[in-house]
This record gives structure tokens, sequence and C-alpha cells, in this order.
């Protein structure tokens, strides 16, 4: 009897080496693979594995200065540390489990401590050369895909230190570029947690003597309420202060490398930070209270830390977080009384989060008695059947469209599908809420309502669809709505827009056709094309809004062929300058920038 396809044998065993399973398994060393466009793309993670070395040399006190380059892809970096040991060179770059980091006596605070970083970096480049110098003498080799090409030895006059080389393989990371602000980003933030190391990239340099302190006085546009309090000794450094933000910010970093998704450092320190405040004022704050609009930075040193994945973005060392709240309750208390003027500002906000945090209980009371007394279901909403779980991942098609008016609503109530597709109809123009605060989400009846169909109230994991859609027509109006909108997201569920879920509907501006066949055109550009593809016997329609969609044309725009533009932010931290320029009370500011700006075609004019 022949074996069956999917039988469980002894030659369905396989065995990888270390360089085939990286290429394999690559999103297990470097994370997404991706086309740079990301933050946390893998070619950044290739980056960050070969400056972390250099990193690990100068908290060592060997080399101030990191020379970087960037160019057509290919990535340089030299530091002016020790080099690596000259007969281990290959190994250190080939081998996986094989570095001197295993060894408290040559790295005793690194980030590498798994022997792989580099190593993937040389399996996932086409090209990949390095060049240690120590003494007088070299020992450098070359690479391509992971595999040893050739390797040479001599004397040299250069100083000593390693240099890296390698060019990201196009296979594993299709179409990709570097982007420059990603690149100086993390650039910045080595130079802020190493204060006074050197970093040269091309033809600019990022040198910081303040460290985090200065993280928080750069990386921050909003305006603050005090100046940043700051302490840092040998294993610990922080900063914060408050602004008028609802939302806590924080960056967090362990041995220079940012935890992005935080860790037990990150959740010690905001339970030192309540404590300390606690005890300077001797009261009983709420978390919630002295944490509202906090901005705040920590760093540590550790000698053995637990990261949960190869990527090294959050901290698992739970050993350590009972210190470390001690820690930064005992200084938080210090630089209180330290530090009187801001101690007094911060306990004043802090009072007045409280005192308007009871206002706002009473306000959604009033809120919710209101919407009870109306309808117990919103009047504005045709729901669909099925609702996204954000927990278990059900349902991951539902959706609902944000609309203006009944006619466009009309349009897609015809042709939706009732199972997974819910319709939320505003009317008019909604609330700008840029710079209100959280009760007028509950005093205006249509911002209310629109939260609790969403059900994003009290946790955006609670959101009731995947994808939250704003379709408006594409005239001055709809583009007014859908700005009102992305504001009201982006002022009070941030969430939403970071996790991919609010997105722009794509409707067709024209429609071309002759007795033959129908095409559909998003831009004037695609309507030239279909003219002349269609050839002279052609009929244009320029749709003004979606209500003029017919439902038997509509259906293949919120269908299967669906186009959908997410909406997506870049630079977290200055979103609240964006929307206070573009959206805010300054109307005399934006009307100069608008008339500077301003093209004015000449043709149209004669």
């Amino acid at each position: 009897m022949a074996k069956r396809k999917h039988e469980y044998t002894d030659d369905k065993i396989k065995t990888l080496s270390s360089l085939e399973h990286i290429r394999l398994r690559a999103g297990m060393y470097i994370g997404r693979t991706g086309s740079g466009a990301h933050y946390d793309d893998g070619i950044y993670i290739l980056l960050k594995e070969v400056i972390d070395n250099a990193i690990d040399e100068f908290i060592m006190g060997h080399g101030k200065k990191v020379d970087i380059t960037i160019a057509e892809n290919k990535v340089s970096v030299r530091d002016y540390g020790r080099g690596i040991p000259l007969g281990k060179v290959v190994e250190c770059v080939s081998k996986i489990n094989t570095g001197a980091k295993y060894n408290d006596d040559v790295f005793q605070f690194s980030v590498g401590l798994n022997g792989v970083g580099t190593k993937a970096v040389n399996a996932l480049s086409s090209d990949f050369e390095v060049r240690s110098c120590r003494e007088g003498k070299y020992s450098e080799a070359r690479f391509e895909f992971g595999k040893l090409l050739k390797q040479k030895k001599g004397k040299t006059n250069e100083p000593n230190g390693t240099f890296v080389s390698f060019t990201p393989d196009p296979g594993m990371f299709p179409n990709y570029a570097f982007s420059e602000e990603h690149v100086e980003r993390r650039l910045r933030f080595y130079a802020y947690l190493n204060a006074g190391l050197r970093v040269n990239y091309n033809d600019r340099r990022f040198l910081s003597n303040g460290g985090i302190l200065d993280l928080i006085e750069d990386e921050t546009s909003f305006e603050k309420v005090y100046p940043p309090l700051h302490y840092r000794d040998a294993t610990l450094e922080f900063a914060f202060t408050h602004t008028n933000r609802f939302n806590e910010n924080y960056y967090s970093f362990v041995n220079g490398q940012h935890t992005s998704d935080g860790g037990t450092h990150l959740s010690g320190f905001r339970e030192g930070v309540l404590r300390g405040v606690n005890d300077f004022a001797k009261k009983k704050f709420s978390g919630d209270d002295v944490r509202e609009g906090l901005l705040g930075a920590i760093a540590i040193r550790l000698k053995d830390p637990i990261f949960e994945s190869q990527t090294k973005n959050k901290l698992g060392n739970t050993e350590i977080r009972s210190e470390i709240v001690s820690r930064v309750q005992e200084a938080v208390l210090k630089l209180l009384h330290s530090n009187k003027s801001q101690a007094d500002k911060l306990i004043n906000k802090i009072i007045e989060t409280q005192k308007f945090r009871k206002e706002l209980n009473a306000v959604k009371k009033l809120a919710r008695d209101r919407s009870k007394a109306i309808s117990i279901r919103v009047p504005q909403l045709r729901d669909c059947k099925k609702h996204y779980n954000h927990a278990k991942g059900l349902h991951k098609n539902t959706m609902v469209f944000i609309t203006e008016g009944q006619s466009a609503a009309g349009s897609i109530v015809s042709c939706r599908d009732v199972n997974t597709q819910a319709i939320y109809t505003l009317k008019g123009k909604p609330l700008n809420v840029c710079e209100l605060k959280k009760d007028a989400l509950y005093k205006n009846e249509e911002i209310f309502n629109l939260m609790k169909s969403l059900d994003i109230e009290e946790n955006v994991d609670n959101l009731r669809y995947n994808h939250v859609i704003l379709a408006t027509d594409a005239d001055v109006d709809g583009l007014h709505i859908r700005n009102l909108m992305i504001t009201f997201f982006l002022r009070f569920f941030q969430s939403v827009v970071e996790r991919g879920h609010l997105k722009i509907l794509e409707t067709p501006l024209f429609r071309v056709r002759n007795k033959k066949e129908t095409l559909y055109c998003y831009s004037e550009e695609e309507r030239d094309a279909a003219m002349k593809k269609l050839g002279r016997a052609n009929e244009v329609t320029r749709f003004k809004g979606l209500g003029e969609i017919s439902p038997s044309e509509f259906k293949a725009f919120v269908g299967a062929e669906m186009r959908l533009s997410p909406v997506t932010t870049s630079g977290d931290h200055a979103i609240d300058e964006m929307l206070a320029f573009y959206m805010g009370k300054n109307t005399q500011e934006r009307r100069n920038y608008i008339m500077d700006k301003l093209v004015i075609n000449e043709e149209i004019l004669v």
C-alpha cells in the first residue's frame, strides 16, 4: 500500500543547519520582514543587531564613536572598540551561540546575549563583510547569503575596532528601502541612551550629554506642565513630566535596547512613580489620576535580560520588578522634595485631573440615563449580525461604514452583507473635538452614540467591528467630515488608528462606458486612460456623491474588490501638534500657511 501524503514517518524529520533555519524562519530572528515602511521592519533589526555590538563596546569603556553609512541599501558600521579577536572573526559572525557576551568579565551589560544577532544579519544578507583590527593586525572575511567566500589576514595602520558592511537580501526583503526618518530615530535613541557617544551617520552627527532628559525634551512636541524631573545612577535612569494629553506615554530601554512593548521594568516604573507621588503628597491618589498625561522614559542596565522575543521588544525578568518599584519610589520622593516648584505643579495637575474625573462621571451618568430614556438601540446604527472579538480573533471581516447623510447610507444598506457590514449615519458635520475634553463625548449626542455603537468607551479591546470605515463623498464637505472623524479618533481613541482599524473607503469619481464595457475610475488619470481604451464612443459620468451611485453599482465598491486606504500615523508624539495646527482655533495662522503654499495654475487664469 502506498504511503499517504501526510503520514508522519522517519523521512519527514528534517535537520536544518543554523544558516538554513535563519533563512527559513527569518521571523523568529528579526520579526516582520517588510519593505522598510514600518519602524520595526526587519531591515532595521539587521542594522540594530550590528550597532548593538558597537554600543556594547562603548558601554564597556572602549570607543567613543560609531561611524554609520547607508548608500544604495548597503549598510556599513565601524566602531572603535577592542575589535573581535582575530582568530574568531568568522565564527563570531557565522556560528550561532558563539561570542564573548556569555562572559561577564568581557561584557557586563549587553543586549546581545543569545549569540544570534550578527549571524542572522549575515544569513539574511546578499553580501556581508567583516573586518577586525587589533594592535596593528587585521582579519577580514566576506560572505554571500551567509556562506563564506574568502578570508584574509595581515598588518594594518587602522585603529582598533570592527567594521561590518552588509546588503539585505532582496529575496528576503522584496522592494525594500531604508527610511531616513526611521534610521535617524533609532540613532537618536542610541545617543540618548549613551550620553557622550558620537554617532556619525552619513553627513549627520547624533550626540547627547543629557541622556533621556534630552529624549523627553526633544522627542515630544506637546506642552509640558512642568520641566521634566530626571534621575540617573549606574544602572537606572528615568525622567518624567505631565502634559495635557489624556493618555500616558512612555519610552523604555534595557541596555540601550528600545523595548517598544515595555515589560517588567516599565510596569515597575509606573508603580514606583505612583507610590513616590503618594508618599510625597501623603495622599492616596489613584493610578489613573496620577498617570493621566504622564510622559516618561526609563532606561535600565541589566546583567541577564530575558526578552520575550528575539527582537527584544519586551522585557520578561519578573524578579526585578519589586526592586525597580522601590528604587523609583525612593528617587521620585527625593526629586519632589528637591524641586518644590515642579512638585507643586505636579500635585495641582493631579488634583485637577481628580476633580475633572468626578465631574466626568456625573456627566457620563446623565448621558447614559438620557440614552436609555430615548431608545434601547442607537437610532443611527444599522447593525450587522456578527461582531469582532479582539481577544479571540473572531469575525475579522466585520466592518462598520460611517456615512454622511441618508442618501449615501441608503446605497450601502440596499447592497450590504447583513452578516458582517454595519452602517452608522452621521447627521451632517460632526463636532470638532480637537480642543475639547472628554466630557464632550457625553454632552454631544451624535459623538456619544458613535462611541456606544463601537463599544470603545471603556476599552478599545471591546471594538465591535474590525474595520471602521469612513465612507464620505469626495468633495470639500466630505473631506471635511473625514478630517473631523479622524480628529475624533486621534484625540480620544488613538489605539483604533494605531492598531490599523480605521480606514477610508475609496469610491470612484468617474464612470466611463460604451455599449460593451463599463469602467470605474478613481482619479482623472484613470479616467483619461479609460477614455482612451474605450475609444471615441464613450460616455463619462462624474459622481458628485455616494448617493448618486446606484445600489447595483455600489455593491462592487463594498464587496470583495473594495478599495480601503488605512489611516496611519508616524511620529506618534507629534499628533497633538498636528491636530492643533490643522483642526484647532488658530484660523489666521492656518490661513496664512495656506496662502503661502498656494500654487496657482496660470493656464486657468488665461
